[in-house]
C-alpha cells in the first residue's frame, strides 16, 4: 500500500512532537492539543493543508506575544535536533509556516527566526511574503545571507528569491526585472557548497524562461570562472537547450551538420497506459574527427483540449567517434503517476540532434 507525504502527519508523530511541546510550553495540555489537530476535517486535509493546521493549532498553545513565542520554538527545534537523526524532514515545515502567518508584522524577529529555522528545515516558501512586504529590506537581507557560513542559509539566499519556485508565492517584479536577484546570484556562482550551486542554477533556469537573452550573456560572461561555475552555467540552460535555442546552441558548439539519423523504429506503435514505448535509432557522426553530440527524443502528449504538448527528454551528451554509426535504444514509460494525466489517442515521438528535431512519428496510446 503506497504511504502518501500527507500522512507523516499522523498520531505518531504527533505524539512524540507533543512530548517537545511538554518541555517548553508551559501549561502545555496534550489531550486538547491532539483533540484539536485531529478535528473533523483533517482526514479531507493534503500535506500543505495539514502543515498549515498544524502551524495554526501550535499558535493556540504558544504565547500570543509572538517575541516571546520565537525562543519557544527555537528551543523546540534545539532539542528535535538533539533527539531525532532525521531531523529537518518536511513534516517540520510547520516551523516556518508559524512564521509565515504569525511574523509578518514583526520583521527583525522573523528574519533572525528565519535564519535560524532554515537551519533545521527550509523556509524557502515561508520567506516569499517577506520579500513582498518588505523588498527594500530583504534584497539586503538576502545579500547577507549569501555570505554566511552556513550552506543551508546560503541556499535560501538563492532558492528563496527564483523567480518561479514550484508551489510557491509568485514574486511578479523579480519576474519582470531579476537585476536585483542576479546580484545575489553573482556573490554565489562559485559557492564551495555544491547544494548552492544546484540551487543558483534553478534559479537562473528560472529566468532563462522569462529572460532567455540575460542567461545567455551570463553564460558567456562565467565561462571559464571554474569548473563549477561551468556546470552550474550547463545546468541553469537546460530548458534553452530543450527548446533548441540557437544562441545557446552555438554557444556550446552544437551543431547538426553532418549528423544524420537513419533507421528509426518503434517496435511498438499501439500502446496502452502502463506500457514502455520501445524505439531504437542509427547516429552517423559523419565530420571527419570527433563530435560533441546532445541526443534527446520528444514526446508530443495529446491534451484534453486537443492540442499537444511536447516534452524533451535526454538520452546522452558525449562524444562520438569520427565516422562512426552507433545504435540506440531507448524506452519511454507510459506508467500512470500522480502528476501526469494522459489522454488517449494519437500522440507523437521525434529524436532531436544537438536541437535540431526530425522523425516525427504517431503511436496510439488506448
Amino acid at each position: 500500500m503506497t504511504t502518501l507525504l500527507k500522512d507523516l502527519y499522523n498520531k505518531e508523530f504527533y505524539t512524540s512532537f507533543s512530548v517537545v511541546l511538554e518541555n517548553h510550553v508551559p501549561d502545555f495540555e496534550e489531550k486538547k492539543f491532539i483533540k484539536m489537530i485531529f478535528s473533523s476535517a483533517f482526514e479531507t486535509m493534503e500535506l500543505k493543508e495539514r502543515m498549515r493546521h498544524t502551524a495554526t493549532v501550535l499558535h493556540h498553545f504558544l504565547p500570543k506575544d509572538y517575541e516571546k513565542a520565537i525562543p519557544i520554538l527555537k528551543n523546540c527545534i534545539k532539542q528535535i535536533q538533539g533527539n531525532q537523526k532525521n531531523w529537518g524532514t518536511i513534516e517540520y515545515l510547520f516551523f516556518a509556516d508559524y512564521i509565515e502567518q504569525f511574523g509578518i508584522e514583526h520583521y527583525e524577529i522573523s528574519v533572525d527566526a528565519i535564519e535560524f529555522t532554515t537551519q533545521f528545515i527550509t523556509c524557502e516558501f515561508a520567506v516569499r511574503p517577506f520579500i513582498l512586504k518588505y523588498p527594500n529590506k530583504m534584497v539586503p537581507q538576502f545579500k547577507k545571507w549569501a555570505k554566511h557560513k552556513n550552506e543551508k542559509v546560503r541556499r535560501l539566499a538563492t532558492e528563496g528569491i527564483r523567480t518561479r519556485l514550484p508551489w510557491a508565492m509568485a514574486l511578479p517584479e523579480f519576474k519582470k526585472d531579476p537585476s536585483q536577484v542576479l546580484e545575489i546570484l553573482e556573490i554565489l556562482k562559485n559557492d564551495e557548497s555544491e547544494f548552492v550551486r544546484r540551487s543558483v542554477a534553478n534559479n537562473l533556469n528560472d529566468i532563462s524562461k522569462d529572460h532567455p537573452h540575460i542567461v545567455i550573456d551570463l553564460a558567456k560572461k562565467w565561462k571559464g570562472i571554474s569548473k563549477e561555475t561551468d556546470d552550474v552555467i550547463k545546468h541553469a540552460c537546460r530548458t534553452l537547450l530543450k527548446q533548441g535555442h540557437s544562441d545557446i546552441l552555438n554557444h556550446y558548439g552544437l551543431d547538426s551538420k553532418n549528423i544524420s539519423v537513419e533507421n528509426f523504429r518503434i517496435e511498438n506503435s499501439n500502446l496502452k497506459i502502463g506500457d514502455n514505448l520501445s524505439f531504437s535509432f542509427e547516429l552517423q557522426n559523419l565530420h571527419k574527427k570527433p563530435k560533441y553530440i546532445r541526443l534527446e527524443y520528444a514526446v508530443y502528449f495529446l491534451r484534453q483540449n486537443g492540442t499537444y504538448g511536447k516534452k524533451v527528454f535526454k538520452i546522452s551528451e558525449k562524444e562520438y567517434e569520427k565516422n562512426s554509426s552507433t545504435k540506440v535504444s531507448k524506452n519511454h514509460s507510459f506508467r500512470v503517476i500522480t502528476t501526469k494525466t494522459y489522454y488517449l489517442g494519437k500522440q507523437y515521438v521525434s529524436i532531436v540532434v544537438n536541437g535540431k528535431e526530425s522523425w516525427k512519428t504517431e503511436l496510439y496510446l488506448s
